[in-house]
């Protein structure tokens, strides 16, 4: 039996690939061996995420700029990339932000940022991208999602719980609609996880140990701990496997 976690011959986007849990995902593709493109606005942070792939998993790697929220961008990326490689097999929406305020006083112009990066970018990606996996009939598509998605959290976290609420309903209603067209959509729900954003939990021994204790498993989550599934969800293993969502959360959705 064919190892079925390879990802050889595939051709995969990442968007938010400079973040934290975007360059994991995107080297962790790269090591299975998808020929990996990754995307975020900032041409010079790809660039190096690009060259890591390459150097360290001895894939191709390409760095394109776009920019989720605005359609003609991301058109303009999978144009080049469908160009270059023929297709696109795999679409990993990686991107997404928070902003804390409280629910008393939350500005709107606030939860509309929220709702044009994690909801509207992830739902353009999906489309634009999409219509290149119905003319295939086949693809594999993993959104970002978040413990948040389905359990409330306090600290000025309302914006950001209804934005992965949204990624968790688009990513069934897409499965349901696009399995006919040979479309897997699924997505990846992490609890707390150490990237550039959050390094100040880390650095903070108190604060640390505060979050590792709501966790079953004792510990915050880090980066490498997302490659796994999400290596899964968009591998031939995970052939009959849509419209869901693992919760890569050390057991914390367990109770």
């Amino acid at each position: 039996m064919k190892d079925m976690f390879r990802l050889d011959g595939k051709v995969a986007v990442v968007t938010g690939g400079a973040g934290g849990i975007g360059e994991a995902l995107a080297l962790g593709l790269g090591y299975q061996g998808a020929t990996v493109v990754v995307s975020s606005r900032n041409q010079q942070t790809i660039d190096a995420v690009a060259e890591k792939i390459s150097t360290k998993t001895g894939s191709e790697a390409l760095a394109l700029a776009a920019d989720v929220t605005d359609e003609s961008s991301i058109q303009s990326l999978v144009d080049a990339v469908v160009e270059k490689y023929g297709k696109i097999d795999i679409l990993v929406n990686a991107m997404g932000m928070n902003i804390k305020r409280d629910a008393f006083d939350y500005p709107l112009e606030d939860w509309d940022k929220l709702f044009e990066v994690n909801v509207k970018g992830t739902m353009a990606a999906c489309k634009v991208v999409g219509r290149v996996m119905r003319d295939q009939h086949q693809g594999a598509i993993v959104n970002l999602s978040s413990v948040r998605g389905i359990r409330g959290y306090t600290g000025g976290n309302a914006g950001y719980c209804a934005t992965k609420g949204a990624v968790e309903l688009i990513t069934k209603a897409l499965a349901l609609e696009w399995a006919p067209s040979g479309i897997r959509v699924n997505a990846l729900g992490p609890a707390l996880v150490i990237t550039p954003g959050t390094k100040h939990i880390a650095e903070d021994p108190q604060l640390a140990a505060k979050y590792a204790a709501a966790v079953p498993m004792g510990r915050i989550g880090m980066p490498e701990d997302m490659v796994g599934a999400v290596v899964f969800l968009c591998s031939d293993a995970a052939s009959f496997v849509s419209g869901q969502t693992i919760y890569v959360d050390g057991g914390l959705t367990a109770a």
